[in-house]
């Protein structure tokens, strides 16, 4: 039986987002094809968002169960795919002092943001529908604020519905994102890509691609 529903404490977020999607490849210096992905480009979703999961269960929006698998999904995918940054100093400016942290993998060390919380998205299927978690960031103000998922996708607001939205592929990204691995930002990829855009590229293995988002 659906639990009543309660006034929501999700975090109050602005700016509507709109688009097609859109995966492209261009070459740049590199002679290596590069894939640009725009996540805030693409179907936009129902979301809600959250600073912690005793928040989502609360809010009684979606299940409890369905609070922890997202808060469970959001921690996962900030360990390995969360953005990352050679400097401390090149990740606050992005995200704010006292908000980054150093981490490390593979023998490799860097910085990454704190998690502001989780985001979910009401992915609709063939009139039925599921939900999916991901992490959650907010950037400082000055590269524009807002709160923006592990992918890239930042969260807007539907005027005409008054509803929390985000891009479908921001909360579930092609597969072709999901698999590449992080590449960690230097200050230089920062700037070049306005922000937020340059903690969110990929690498594959072989070099041959590179993904950036809202570059």
């Amino acid at each position: 039986m659906t639990a009543p529903r309660k006034r929501s404490n999700s975090l109050k977020l602005s700016s509507m987002l709109a688009g097609a999607a859109s995966l492209t490849l261009a070459g740049c210096d590199d002679p290596s094809p590069q894939a640009s992905w725009d996540p805030n480009r693409g179907e936009q979703v129902q979301a809600f968002s959250y600073k912690s999961l005793a928040e989502c269960q609360v809010a009684n929006e979606v299940s409890d169960e369905q609070c922890a698998t997202s808060w469970a999904a959001a921690q996962k995918d900030d360990a390995e795919k969360g953005p990352r940054y050679d400097a401390r100093a090149t990740c606050e400016e992005v995200y704010g002092a006292g908000n980054c942290v150093p981490r490390s993998e593979n023998g490799q060390s860097f910085f990454g943001p704190l998690l502001a919380g989780f985001v979910i998205g009401q992915m609709l299927d063939g009139g039925g529908g599921y939900y999916r978690g991901t992490g959650m960031y907010r950037r400082d103000d000055r590269y524009g604020g807002g709160y923006y998922s592990t992918w890239g996708g930042q969260l807007g607001r539907d005027y005409g519905t008054g509803k929390t939205v985000i891009s479908k592929t921001s909360i579930d990204p092609p597969d072709v994102i999901r698999n590449a691995p992080p590449k960690v930002q230097t200050r230089t990829s920062v700037v070049s890509r306005g922000g937020f855009g340059g903690g969110r590229s990929y690498a594959s293995s072989s070099g041959g691609f590179k993904g950036g988002f809202g570059g």
